[in-house]
């Protein structure tokens, strides 16, 4: 461990940072590669099964003027997904349909309705983005109809047989190495690959094709925003993505970005995991996401800015639907814990659930209380409830659903996320069955732990630990943002904003001089946590010791910047 902490010293970084890694136990070449930005040293795309044939297919197509058509999932990674092919044909000076189903009509995948309307509209060719490895009936539909069809996902290969297409590209299909590189690209990352092949193909015989470095702004915000898991490699797309964000040519992503983010020394991930991700899914959870696809490819700031302001809006009902929702299931769960005296997974069911936030509401029942959460609502067929699956801690959700599949109509996923649809006669067995389940996994696998990386002094916590964790970024999912414990801490006041939030006001029982500030948002809604005003009442016991655990943030307001710890709870010992 020592030697840990003294090679990262050859890296010139922050002692807490220092730390960290020595925590991590990864050596010099484990940090290097993680803080590397070596676009050179990232896997071999066109090691990807399929990739080739793709490329020449859609080569072939330009070649012959063949009509081509994007098919993209409705959420953050379909849409960047989608509006990266958009931008890529637009350098080949190309126009493509772009083509989005509806989650209320259509709903997740390719559909026959969809293929149908693609040939009635001309389309010769059509490649889907972050969806299709699943759709096996629908691929040998558009190969009896005619429609040349390019799959392109991420998701896991489940179904008994892949789908035929001209191509599938997907990191996650069955054929390729367990041990990839590429297993973690999101949709939108799998998207990016195909276009470097195809520019790669048409440089070898001659054409003047422009770069396609710029559209890693997209990757950036569909791999963040998707919860891809941030590998070496992610990290590399993503901080080049992140950094040409902040003085983006593209007018549709500067939409989101006022003059105060541009000029900040970095765009952090915070913003496009808590900002644009939301704003471009409120969309798609609502109705139909092409508003949020126009504005990703809009070339008119001021259009950009009109669609930016529709999404605002249809985030604000979004909220409010989905607090409405959260409020209900969350009782739901309530009243099993009080029946049951144990809670290993919460399942709800409500036929209203709007079916637009059930994925959302699953996540914050996560993070109330700990478990796993599925969270099923009504679907349009009668008889058939629809749901959405988050796990917690390390458990494999898919995994565990896949063992039900007997009981589903359709269902796909991931590792931490899962949808599915069933008969409404089946909930109970399904139930039943996932809880008798789960029982046989420690449950240290499968529920969240209160952690923190590092404990800290209230003196290590300045500007230059801020610009030290800069160096770390982006934080997402495989590489979260670190948690800080203060030992010896003492409330001086705090201040609740809208009934819900906590200011926080901060100093050390051994420096009375020093003065953190704090904020915890949604605090007074927690399930378990001790009121702001019990913990300061309970310190003034000298047997009691207050602990904080925070992330650190920089806030900015009326033109001033101050260090603010993001606190995550306060603990009483």
């Amino acid at each position: 461990m020592e030697n840990t902490t003294h090679a990262t010293q050859n890296f010139n970084l922050h002692p807490v940072v220092q730390r960290l890694f020595a925590k991590r136990e990864m050596g010099p070449q484990e940090i290097q590669e993680f803080l590397s930005w070596d676009l050179n040293s990232l896997p071999n795309f066109g090691a990807l099964i399929d990739i080739d044939v793709a490329a020449d297919e859609i080569i072939k197509a330009i070649d012959n003027n063949e009509k081509i058509a994007i098919y993209g999932d409705y959420d953050v990674d379909g849409t960047t997904s989608c509006a990266l092919f958009y931008q890529f044909f637009q350098k080949l000076n190309l126009e493509v349909d772009l083509i989005q189903p509806s989650r209320f009509v259509e709903g997740y995948g390719l559909h026959n309705c969809s293929i149908d309307r693609a040939i009635e509209e001309g389309i010769d060719l059509m490649i889907t983005v972050d969806c299709g490895i699943s759709n096996v009936e629908q691929a040998a539909y558009a190969k009896e109809k005619g429609l040349k069809l390019i799959i392109t996902d991420h998701h896991k290969d489940g179904r008994e047989t892949m789908p035929e297409a001209i191509a599938v590209v997907n990191p996650s299909r069955r054929d390729e190495p367990a041990d990839s590189d590429m297993k973690p690209l999101a949709g939108v990352g799998v998207a990016f690959a195909i276009c470097v092949e195809i520019r790669k193909k048409l440089l070898a015989r001659g054409q003047d094709i422009p770069s396609v470095y710029d559209l890693l702004q997209y990757v950036a915000i569909g791999t963040i925003c998707d919860l891809a898991p941030l590998s070496p490699m992610n990290l590399k797309l993503v901080r080049h993505g992140m950094r040409l964000i902040k003085n983006t040519q593209y007018e549709g992503i500067k939409a989101f970005f006022d003059p105060t983010d541009r000029g900040k020394d970095i765009i952090p991930s915070e913003k496009l995991s808590f900002n644009v991700g939301p704003l471009i899914n409120s969309k798609g959870r609502l109705d139909h996401p092409e508003v949020a696809l126009k504005l990703l490819i809009s070339k008119d700031y001021n259009e950009a800015r009109e669609y930016y302001h529709q999404l605002v809006n249809c985030n604000t009902e979004r909220k409010a639907i989905q607090k409405e929702v959260f409020e209900e299931a969350k009782e739901q769960v309530i009243d099993e814990l009080k029946r049951d005296g144990e809670l290993d997974i919460a399942i709800v069911y409500a036929p209203h659930f709007h079916e637009g936030v059930i994925g959302i509401v699953a996540s914050k029942l996560v993070e109330t209380f700990k478990v796993p959460a599925i969270v099923f609502s009504d679907a349009e067929d009668e008889g058939v409830i629809k749901a959405s699956a988050r796990s917690a801690g390390d458990l494999d959700i898919y995994h565990l659903l896949n063992e039900h599949r007997d009981l589903f109509l359709k269902f796909g996923g991931h590792k931490a996320a899962a949808g599915l649809s069933m008969p409404v006669e089946n909930l109970e067995k399904f139930k039943t069955s996932m809880n008798a389940m789960l029982k046989e996994i420690p449950l240290i696998q499968r529920t969240v732990q209160d952690f923190y990386d590092l404990e800290i002094t209230p003196d290590e916590i300045d500007p230059n630990l801020l610009r030290g964790l800069d160096a770390l970024e982006p934080f997402g999912m495989g590489n979260a943002k670190p948690i800080f414990k203060l030992k010896g801490a003492k409330l001086k006041n705090f201040d609740l904003l809208k009934d819900i939030h906590v200011r926080w006001n901060f100093t050390s029982i051994t420096n009375q001089k020093i003065n953190l500030k704090g904020i915890s948002f949604n605090y007074m809604s927690k399930w378990g946590a001790l009121t702001p005003n019990e913990i300061y009442e309970r310190q003034n016991d000298p047997s009691v010791e207050l602990d904080v655990y925070f992330t650190l943030a920089l806030n900015y307001f009326n033109g001033n910047k101050y260090i603010q710890l993001m606190v995550e709870r306060v603990d009483l010992n």
